[in-house]
């Protein structure tokens, strides 16, 4: 099935399939042990994403598991001059995030999760990198989008 990516804010969704995915600039990097099918960040009406700050965003990633695993862990990062400075979440533990654990193999899971945006972060742009790793460290899923940090 094409792939789609919806950026959507409260008052109007917009949905984009797989021949506008280009235009969306999320990009969807290589993940040895799953593969994406959907990925959506809300509220996200614009690109880059307008983070405001004391802000939190919801993301629902759609993936399907390619190995089996006990267990999962999300890491996130900003990417600025090809440096990635670690993004604390709150909940780094994919089994926690709407993940059935352990994941089986050829199975389909809903990630959720929120990003929260700190106020004490500089206003930026910089590029959104989201990672769930297996019990491997091997990758379920990396994608990443460009943002800009704003008050």
């Amino acid at each position: 099935s094409p792939l789609s990516v919806t950026v959507s804010s409260s008052s109007r969704p917009l949905a984009l399939n797989a021949p506008l995915q280009a235009r969306t600039r999320l990009f969807l990097a290589g993940s040895k042990d799953g593969s994406i099918q959907e990925v959506n960040v809300s509220p996200c009406p614009t690109q880059p994403c307008l983070l405001h700050k004391g802000t939190s965003y919801s993301i629902n990633v759609t993936f399907a598991s390619k190995i089996e695993s006990q267990g999962s862990k999300a890491r996130v990062y900003g990417e600025m001059l090809h440096v990635d400075i670690p993004f604390p979440i709150p909940e780094p533990d994919g089994c926690k995030s709407g993940i059935q654990c352990p994941i089986q193999k050829g199975h389909s899971y809903s990630y959720l999760n929120k990003l929260p945006v700190k106020s004490e972060y500089p206003s930026i742009k910089l590029i959104v990198k989201w990672e769930l790793v297996d019990d491997q460290d091997q990758m379920l899923f990396c994608w990443k989008i460009p943002v800009q940090i704003t008050s």
